[in-house]
């Protein structure tokens, strides 16, 4: 499993839910991060990665960071083993460099922000789950700033 991504090009972030994919993408320069989409995916359901190679395809990017759910004492549970499996088998079938970034608490700041900004969630939470990606993105980005 890749640790180190290319330092330049773009990135792409997973943010891996039980029902929904969120998906953010960075800049060229590695400086910023945007919403991308969200991917589908049917409960106890393999990882949609034919949903995820259109995505590929379409901005090359040049690594892969996923979201890694760790627990509140920073220690790995099932869900943070599952998005390790995911993260090695989207390496091992597309060819990209993955690694995987800690991503406690981006739900909530997605959450918070919305409603900082007077929106409501009902109805969005794809939405929610593209901003959580963009989240865990950026706080990657914002680490490997000098």
């Amino acid at each position: 499993m890749s640790t180190a991504l290319p330092a330049e090009g773009r990135l792409l972030a997973i943010d891996i839910g039980d029902k929904r994919i969120g998906l953010a993408l960075s800049d060229p320069t590695q400086m910023l991060a945007q919403p991308l989409g969200t991917l589908t995916r049917r409960g106890g359901k393999r990882f949609p990665l034919q949903q995820l190679r259109i995505h590929l395809e379409a901005h090359r990017p040049t690594g892969v960071v996923v979201g890694l759910p760790l627990e509140s004492d920073g220690s790995e549970g099932d869900r943070a083993v599952e998005a390790r499996r995911i993260g090695t088998h989207i390496e091992n079938k597309t060819g990209l460099p993955v690694c995987f970034h800690d991503e406690r608490m981006t739900t909530a700041r997605a959450l918070r922000a919305i409603k900082d900004l007077g929106g409501g969630t009902r109805g969005r939470k794809g939405e929610v789950d593209q901003l959580a990606a963009t989240t865990l993105l950026q706080s990657f980005l914002d680490g490997r700033q000098p």
